[in-house]
Protein backbone atom coordinates (compact mmCIF):
# COMPACT_ATOMS: atom_id res chain seq x y z
CA UNK A 1 0.00 0.00 0.00
CA UNK A 2 1.32 3.42 -0.97
CA UNK A 3 0.47 5.09 2.34
CA UNK A 4 3.13 7.78 2.71
CA UNK A 5 2.02 11.25 1.64
CA UNK A 6 4.47 13.94 0.57
CA UNK A 7 4.21 17.53 1.80
CA UNK A 8 3.32 18.49 -1.78
CA UNK A 9 0.39 16.04 -1.83
CA UNK A 10 -0.93 17.38 1.48
CA UNK A 11 -0.59 20.95 0.23
CA UNK A 12 -2.43 20.07 -3.00
CA UNK A 13 -5.26 18.41 -1.06
CA UNK A 14 -5.67 21.38 1.24
CA UNK A 15 -5.74 23.78 -1.69
CA UNK A 16 -8.10 21.83 -3.93
CA UNK A 17 -10.13 19.66 -1.55
CA UNK A 18 -9.23 16.41 -3.32
CA UNK A 19 -6.16 14.31 -4.07
CA UNK A 20 -5.47 11.45 -6.49
CA UNK A 21 -3.05 8.75 -5.26
CA UNK A 22 -2.06 6.55 -8.17
CA UNK A 23 -1.22 2.87 -7.56
CA UNK A 24 -2.43 3.08 -3.96
CA UNK A 25 -2.78 -0.73 -3.90
CA UNK A 26 -0.43 -3.25 -5.47
CA UNK A 27 -1.84 -6.14 -7.50
CA UNK A 28 -2.04 -8.53 -4.53
CA UNK A 29 -3.77 -5.95 -2.34
CA UNK A 30 -6.22 -5.03 -5.10
CA UNK A 31 -7.13 -8.69 -5.53
CA UNK A 32 -7.74 -9.00 -1.77
CA UNK A 33 -9.93 -5.87 -1.72
CA UNK A 34 -11.97 -7.06 -4.72
CA UNK A 35 -12.49 -10.55 -3.28
CA UNK A 36 -13.38 -9.23 0.18
CA UNK A 37 -15.83 -6.61 -1.03
CA UNK A 38 -17.51 -9.04 -3.43
CA UNK A 39 -17.91 -11.59 -0.63
CA UNK A 40 -19.29 -8.96 1.76
CA UNK A 41 -21.84 -7.77 -0.81
CA UNK A 42 -22.99 -11.32 -1.49
CA UNK A 43 -23.40 -11.94 2.24
CA UNK A 44 -25.70 -8.93 2.53
CA UNK A 45 -28.16 -10.49 0.08
CA UNK A 46 -29.30 -7.08 -1.13
CA UNK A 47 -29.50 -5.38 2.28
CA UNK A 48 -28.17 -1.83 2.09
CA UNK A 49 -27.36 -1.47 5.80
CA UNK A 50 -25.84 -3.95 8.22
CA UNK A 51 -28.76 -4.01 10.64
CA UNK A 52 -31.86 -3.22 8.61
CA UNK A 53 -33.90 -4.76 5.82
CA UNK A 54 -33.59 -1.75 3.51
CA UNK A 55 -32.73 -2.99 0.02
CA UNK A 56 -30.37 -1.62 -2.58
CA UNK A 57 -32.25 0.64 -4.98
CA UNK A 58 -34.99 1.58 -2.51
CA UNK A 59 -35.68 5.26 -1.81
CA UNK A 60 -33.26 6.27 0.93
CA UNK A 61 -34.96 9.53 1.86
CA UNK A 62 -32.64 11.77 -0.15
CA UNK A 63 -35.37 12.23 -2.71
CA UNK A 64 -38.55 10.65 -4.02
CA UNK A 65 -37.24 9.67 -7.44
CA UNK A 66 -36.14 6.22 -6.39
CA UNK A 67 -36.55 4.77 -9.89
CA UNK A 68 -33.99 7.22 -11.26
CA UNK A 69 -31.62 7.15 -8.31
CA UNK A 70 -31.77 3.38 -8.00
CA UNK A 71 -30.02 3.38 -11.38
CA UNK A 72 -27.24 5.77 -10.35
CA UNK A 73 -25.36 3.15 -8.35
CA UNK A 74 -25.84 0.21 -6.00
CA UNK A 75 -24.85 1.27 -2.49
CA UNK A 76 -24.09 -0.93 0.52
CA UNK A 77 -22.92 0.64 3.76
CA UNK A 78 -20.78 -0.49 6.69
CA UNK A 79 -19.62 -3.73 5.16
CA UNK A 80 -16.91 -3.68 7.85
CA UNK A 81 -19.61 -4.52 10.41
CA UNK A 82 -20.59 -7.77 8.70
CA UNK A 83 -17.42 -9.08 7.05
CA UNK A 84 -14.12 -9.76 8.80
CA UNK A 85 -11.94 -9.18 5.73
CA UNK A 86 -13.53 -5.81 4.98
CA UNK A 87 -13.14 -4.92 8.66
CA UNK A 88 -9.40 -5.62 8.34
CA UNK A 89 -9.23 -3.40 5.24
CA UNK A 90 -11.23 -0.52 6.69
CA UNK A 91 -9.44 -0.47 10.05
CA UNK A 92 -5.98 -0.26 8.54
CA UNK A 93 -4.02 2.21 10.67
CA UNK A 94 -2.01 3.33 7.62
CA UNK A 95 -5.16 4.69 5.99
CA UNK A 96 -6.17 6.32 9.26
CA UNK A 97 -2.85 8.13 9.36
CA UNK A 98 -3.17 9.30 5.74
CA UNK A 99 -6.59 10.72 6.59
CA UNK A 100 -5.23 12.45 9.71
CA UNK A 101 -2.32 13.93 7.75
CA UNK A 102 -4.64 15.32 5.06
CA UNK A 103 -7.28 16.59 7.48
CA UNK A 104 -4.85 17.98 10.02
CA UNK A 105 -6.31 16.19 13.03
CA UNK A 106 -4.72 13.84 15.58
CA UNK A 107 -7.01 10.81 15.57
CA UNK A 108 -9.29 9.20 12.96
CA UNK A 109 -12.59 7.37 13.38
CA UNK A 110 -14.67 5.66 10.71
CA UNK A 111 -18.02 7.24 9.94
CA UNK A 112 -19.11 4.64 7.41
CA UNK A 113 -17.76 2.64 4.52
CA UNK A 114 -19.77 2.02 1.39
CA UNK A 115 -19.44 0.02 -1.77
CA UNK A 116 -20.55 2.06 -4.78
CA UNK A 117 -21.25 0.08 -7.93
CA UNK A 118 -22.29 1.71 -11.19
CA UNK A 119 -23.92 -0.95 -13.28
CA UNK A 120 -23.79 -0.92 -17.09
CA UNK A 121 -25.59 2.15 -18.49
CA UNK A 122 -26.03 3.69 -15.02
CA UNK A 123 -27.24 7.27 -14.58
CA UNK A 124 -24.81 10.02 -13.56
CA UNK A 125 -24.21 11.02 -9.95
CA UNK A 126 -25.15 14.68 -9.74
CA UNK A 127 -22.98 17.35 -8.12
CA UNK A 128 -23.33 17.17 -4.35
CA UNK A 129 -21.69 17.54 -0.95
CA UNK A 130 -21.21 14.74 1.60
CA UNK A 131 -20.80 16.27 5.05
CA UNK A 132 -24.25 17.93 5.26
CA UNK A 133 -25.80 14.43 5.24
CA UNK A 134 -23.70 13.20 8.16
CA UNK A 135 -24.48 13.19 11.89
CA UNK A 136 -21.62 15.51 12.79
CA UNK A 137 -20.43 18.86 11.45
CA UNK A 138 -16.71 19.21 10.86
CA UNK A 139 -15.21 21.12 7.94
CA UNK A 140 -12.23 18.74 7.83
CA UNK A 141 -14.21 15.50 7.35
CA UNK A 142 -13.25 13.52 4.28
CA UNK A 143 -13.55 10.25 2.38
CA UNK A 144 -11.33 7.82 0.54
CA UNK A 145 -12.56 6.43 -2.82
CA UNK A 146 -10.72 3.31 -4.03
CA UNK A 147 -11.21 2.15 -7.63
CA UNK A 148 -11.80 -1.60 -7.85
CA UNK A 149 -12.21 -1.28 -11.63
CA UNK A 150 -10.67 1.31 -13.91
CA UNK A 151 -12.73 4.49 -13.46
CA UNK A 152 -12.79 6.22 -16.84
CA UNK A 153 -14.43 9.13 -18.59
CA UNK A 154 -16.69 6.57 -20.26
CA UNK A 155 -17.86 4.60 -17.22
CA UNK A 156 -18.39 7.27 -14.58
CA UNK A 157 -15.18 8.54 -13.00
CA UNK A 158 -15.28 11.24 -10.34
CA UNK A 159 -15.30 14.97 -11.05
CA UNK A 160 -14.44 17.72 -8.58
CA UNK A 161 -14.76 21.49 -8.42
CA UNK A 162 -11.34 22.48 -7.06
CA UNK A 163 -11.26 24.64 -3.96
CA UNK A 164 -15.03 24.63 -3.49
CA UNK A 165 -14.80 23.26 0.05
CA UNK A 166 -13.29 26.51 1.30
CA UNK A 167 -16.62 28.33 1.00
CA UNK A 168 -19.40 25.71 0.87
CA UNK A 169 -21.46 25.30 4.04
CA UNK A 170 -23.34 22.65 6.00
CA UNK A 171 -26.54 23.70 4.21
CA UNK A 172 -27.71 20.55 2.42
CA UNK A 173 -28.93 21.17 -1.15
CA UNK A 174 -29.45 17.41 -1.57
CA UNK A 175 -28.86 15.34 -4.69
CA UNK A 176 -31.13 16.00 -7.63
CA UNK A 177 -31.51 14.73 -11.17
CA UNK A 178 -30.19 17.97 -12.63
CA UNK A 179 -26.42 18.25 -12.63
CA UNK A 180 -26.56 22.03 -12.20
CA UNK A 181 -28.95 22.08 -9.22
CA UNK A 182 -26.05 22.50 -6.78
CA UNK A 183 -25.40 25.95 -8.24
CA UNK A 184 -28.75 27.22 -6.95
CA UNK A 185 -27.13 27.00 -3.52
CA UNK A 186 -23.60 27.89 -4.65
CA UNK A 187 -23.87 30.20 -7.69
CA UNK A 188 -20.27 31.35 -7.21
CA UNK A 189 -19.12 28.04 -8.74
CA UNK A 190 -21.40 28.07 -11.79
CA UNK A 191 -18.57 29.16 -14.08
CA UNK A 192 -15.80 27.31 -12.25
CA UNK A 193 -13.98 24.67 -14.30
CA UNK A 194 -14.50 21.11 -13.07
CA UNK A 195 -11.74 18.50 -13.09
CA UNK A 196 -12.21 14.87 -14.13
CA UNK A 197 -10.22 12.31 -12.13
CA UNK A 198 -10.06 9.02 -14.05
CA UNK A 199 -7.99 6.39 -12.28
CA UNK A 200 -6.72 2.88 -12.73
CA UNK A 201 -8.01 0.05 -10.57
CA UNK A 202 -6.03 0.11 -7.33
CA UNK A 203 -5.62 3.87 -7.35
CA UNK A 204 -7.60 6.05 -4.95
CA UNK A 205 -8.66 9.59 -4.27
CA UNK A 206 -9.41 11.49 -1.10
CA UNK A 207 -11.90 14.34 -1.01
CA UNK A 208 -13.21 16.71 1.61
CA UNK A 209 -16.90 16.22 2.38
CA UNK A 210 -17.60 19.86 1.50
CA UNK A 211 -15.94 19.63 -1.92
CA UNK A 212 -18.51 19.74 -4.72
CA UNK A 213 -18.18 16.47 -6.60
CA UNK A 214 -20.08 14.07 -8.80
CA UNK A 215 -19.60 11.29 -11.34
CA UNK A 216 -20.57 10.75 -14.95
CA UNK A 217 -22.96 8.20 -16.36
CA UNK A 218 -21.71 4.72 -17.16
CA UNK A 219 -21.80 4.73 -20.95
CA UNK A 220 -20.41 1.20 -21.16
CA UNK A 221 -21.68 -2.36 -20.74
CA UNK A 222 -19.24 -3.01 -17.87
CA UNK A 223 -19.27 -2.32 -14.13
CA UNK A 224 -17.51 0.52 -12.32
CA UNK A 225 -16.91 -0.68 -8.77
CA UNK A 226 -15.48 1.41 -5.96
CA UNK A 227 -14.97 0.95 -2.23
CA UNK A 228 -15.17 4.09 -0.13
CA UNK A 229 -15.01 5.16 3.48
CA UNK A 230 -15.90 8.42 5.26
CA UNK A 231 -14.02 9.60 8.34
CA UNK A 232 -14.53 11.88 11.31
CA UNK A 233 -12.06 13.19 13.89
CA UNK A 234 -11.99 11.71 17.36
CA UNK A 235 -13.97 14.18 19.48
CA UNK A 236 -16.66 14.95 16.88
CA UNK A 237 -20.13 15.41 18.35
CA UNK A 238 -23.67 14.54 17.31
CA UNK A 239 -25.54 17.28 15.41
CA UNK A 240 -29.03 15.78 15.44
CA UNK A 241 -29.05 14.32 11.90
CA UNK A 242 -29.86 10.59 11.75
CA UNK A 243 -28.09 9.61 8.52
CA UNK A 244 -26.86 6.00 9.05
CA UNK A 245 -27.78 5.81 12.74
CA UNK A 246 -30.53 3.39 13.77
CA UNK A 247 -33.63 4.51 15.62
CA UNK A 248 -32.25 2.81 18.72
CA UNK A 249 -28.99 4.73 18.47
CA UNK A 250 -30.89 7.98 17.92
CA UNK A 251 -32.94 7.38 21.05
CA UNK A 252 -29.75 7.31 23.13
CA UNK A 253 -28.08 10.40 21.64
CA UNK A 254 -28.57 14.08 22.28
CA UNK A 255 -27.02 16.94 20.38
CA UNK A 256 -23.47 17.50 21.56
CA UNK A 257 -22.81 13.90 22.58
CA UNK A 258 -19.48 12.50 21.38
CA UNK A 259 -19.62 9.98 18.53
CA UNK A 260 -17.09 7.66 20.16
CA UNK A 261 -18.86 4.28 20.19
CA UNK A 262 -16.20 1.88 18.89
CA UNK A 263 -18.90 -0.54 17.73
CA UNK A 264 -20.22 2.17 15.39
CA UNK A 265 -17.31 4.57 14.86
CA UNK A 266 -14.07 2.67 15.54
CA UNK A 267 -10.89 4.59 16.25
CA UNK A 268 -8.38 3.46 13.58
CA UNK A 269 -5.51 5.87 14.18
CA UNK A 270 -4.24 8.07 16.99
CA UNK A 271 -1.03 10.07 16.84
CA UNK A 272 -0.61 9.56 20.58
CA UNK A 273 -0.66 5.75 20.36
CA UNK A 274 1.75 3.41 18.59
CA UNK A 275 -1.01 0.87 17.93
CA UNK A 276 -4.81 0.92 18.16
Amino acid sequence: MKSTLTPQQIESYRENGYLLVEDFLNEEELSFWRTSVTEAIEERNGRKFAFSNSKVGEDDGINKDSDYFGKVFDQMLNLWQTNHAVKKIMQDQNIGKMVADLAGWNATRIWHDQALIKRPWANPTSWHLDTPFWSFSDRRALSIWVALDDATLENGCLYFIPGSYHTTTFNNPGIGKNMDAIFDAYPQFLNKKSVAVPMKAGSCSFHNGLTIHGAGANMTNGFRRAMTCAYLPDGASFNGIQNILTDEQMSKLKIGDLLNDNMQNPLIYSASKANI
